[in-house]
């Protein structure tokens, strides 16, 4: 989504990099460090139980643009945050040439839980305002500290776990439910419970079977990924920010791909931004929330694909029972 501000911003290239990191002290292995995946992994570090993590970062600004525009007190601050832990860490880079910005930022491990955020943001004074946004990094990069392996965060999990009888209490209320959305944490998580329906694992992750299994499985997984995506859109529109004129933007993370994904559905007519605005206001003022309810069922489904699922799956059933009436 691109945000329109009432004021000059930059044009050119803002990107970041991590060059280093160490933990309390020593250097963390390059291996844990991907600059393809954008990624730092802690988890096994080498120290079971660490307090600080210092990244080193590389900035690269349009310098000859920032020299040239309208702006004053131009400044480069890295963004460390994470909704897990509602942490957010700003630190100011130092100008080292022409468009070059160096610095570090301090990850406490204390202060985190899963899957902390780096973001640069370019500030300066625009208009006599100062701290207006004036650019800002294109791609983030992330500090996974429940990963060996520097990969992109997975937009959805899935567990099999037992509601009735198994270890997280808080799903005990549940035990009749074949399945829930959870996204609360860092990665949304489905959640299957092996002990509602006897049989229900079985077919739902096996690849084989008749014909009326087979077209079961489709049937079910449908509808668990309509379930999904209409939970991670509510879960996405509920905590959107506002900038300073009191724009709803576009998340970070699976929420922001969420979005990215479904709101062409769910208003084709409005370009992103706009639709945002539409959804906050509604939510806001209290108006036409129940078809905002319908349009997200829409949505949900076409892009869990309910009506060719559906589709394959009646067509399998009656081939099958025209060859047994055969």
């Amino acid at each position: 989504m691109i945000t329109t501000f009432p004021y000059r911003t930059v044009f050119g290239d803002v990107d970041m990099e991590v060059s280093a990191v160490t933990v309390d002290g020593a250097s963390l292995p390059y291996s844990r460090i991907s600059k393809t995946e954008r990624t730092v992994a802690l988890h096994q570090s080498g120290k079971e139980h660490w307090h600080t993590a210092t990244l080193r970062l590389d900035a690269r600004l349009p310098g000859e643009e920032i020299a040239a525009g309208p702006w004053e007190d131009v400044r480069c601050m890295a963004v460390v945050t994470e909704k897990a832990t509602n942490t957010r860490i700003v630190t100011r880079l130092t100008e080292q040439g022409t468009g070059l910005y160096h610095g570090s930022v301090e990850l406490a491990r204390s202060a985190h839980l899963n899957r902390a955020t780096v973001g640069l943001a370019v500030v300066g004074t625009v208009d006599g305002i100062p701290g207006r946004l004036i650019g800002s990094a294109d791609r983030n990069w992330y500090v996974d500290l429940q990963s060996a392996t520097p990969a992109r965060q997975r937009e959805i999990d899935i567990v099999e776990i037992d509601f009735r009888d198994g270890p997280e209490p808080w799903l005990r209320p549940f035990k009749d439910a074949p399945w829930l959305v959870d996204t609360s944490g860092e990665i949304p998580t489905v959640l299957i419970n092996t002990s509602a329906i006897e049989g229900f694992t079985d077919i739902l992750g096996s690849t084989g079977g008749t014909a009326g299994e087979k077209a079961l499985r489709e049937t079910m997984s449908s509808q668990i990924a309509q379930d999904a995506w209409t939970a991670m859109f509510q879960a996405a529109i509920s905590d959107l920010e506002l900038d300073e004129d009191g724009t709803p933007q576009l998340p970070g993370g699976w929420r922001g791909s969420v979005l990215a994904s479904m709101l062409p559905d769910v208003f084709p007519t409005l370009t992103p931004t706009d639709a945002l605005y539409e959804i906050d206001q509604r939510r806001k003022l209290g108006f036409s929330w129940s078809e905002m309810q319908t349009r997200m069922q829409y949505a949900a489904g076409k892009r869990s694909q309910v009506t060719k699922r559906l589709t394959t799956a009646i067509r399998s059933v009656r081939r099958a029972t025209d060859m047994g009436e055969r």
